[in-house]
């Protein structure tokens, strides 16, 4: 199973990138698949005061491209109302090929309503934000269809879609994606292996080989959990990969602890 870290929290006590850098550092050290930030404008953390500090997502991705080295790079997830969509796979497109092919595609509809307000951002009803998620996705396949500079032959950024709808979310993670992302739930893993039933079948109408589609779960390490037990209960739910969240800021001890 591959572990990334959610960076969601940005309230470092000391200086804000040397503290991000390090973390950062850490999980491209320790071994960890992925560095996943917001792309949020407020800060959404549960709990949190939308007002405390939050970064802009690409330029932040672009921080940490220079400094790590293996660990790929992603948004959990971009809402696709926010950017026209040509402009969206430049700058991934960008990310990537300055990363050395580490980035990520993460993609959503879209939902949190006070931040489209507070910044005159586009945020329709919800039947038009997944028309504009499915031709966002349609873009980025048709740009990479022709991409330059990078060799036809070279791999696009992978694309990872957001969300657990049943009738619009999971058929475009069968019919587009190549990762989705799902929420861990309290309930012993019932609604995870029900969406992944779901999924299962959305592929199977379309003849698309579900084991193709890389299964991320958000979810949190639970206090005094050991890593082994930890794995053996994200993989027993059939999921690939583990997105892990914290309480507050993550510290470099926290990515030793994800490390084993």
């Amino acid at each position: 199973m591959r572990i990334s870290i959610s960076v969601t929290d940005y309230s470092w006590r000391e200086a804000l990138p040397e503290q991000l850098a390090r973390v950062a550092s850490a999980a491209d050290e320790a071994g960890l698949d992925t560095v996943w930030v917001p792309d949020h404008l407020l800060q959404a953390a549960p709990g949190s005061d939308p007002d405390s500090a939050m970064l802009e997502a690409y330029t932040t991705l672009g921080y940490l491209a220079a400094v790590t080295t293996r660990v790929r790079l992603g948004t959990l997830v971009t809402a696709v109302t926010y950017r026209p969509p040509a402009v969206m796979v430049k700058a991934v497109t960008t990310l990537d090929v300055l990363s050395g092919g580490r980035a990520w595609l993460g993609l959503g509809a879209g939902y949190l309503e006070e931040e489209a307000q507070r910044f005159a951002l586009p945020l329709p009803a919800v039947p038009e934000r997944f028309d504009a998620l499915e031709a966002a996705l349609q873009t980025a396949l048709a740009m990479w269809t022709d991409a330059s500079p990078a060799p036809a032959s070279r791999p696009h950024p992978p694309i990872l879609i957001g969300g657990t709808g049943e009738r619009r979310t999971l058929p475009l993670v069968a019919r587009y994606a190549d990762a989705c992302n799902l929420f861990d739930i309290p309930d012993g893993g019932a609604t995870v292996r029900h969406k992944l039933d779901v999924l299962r079948r959305h592929c199977d109408a379309i003849g698309r080989d579900f084991d193709s589609i890389e299964k991320t779960l958000s979810t949190r390490l639970a206090p005094g959990e050991a890593l082994e037990a930890f794995s053996e209960r994200i993989t027993s739910l059939g999921i690939d990969h583990a997105i892990v969240l914290t309480q507050g800021a993550w510290r470099h001890e926290d990515i030793e602890r994800l490390a084993g």
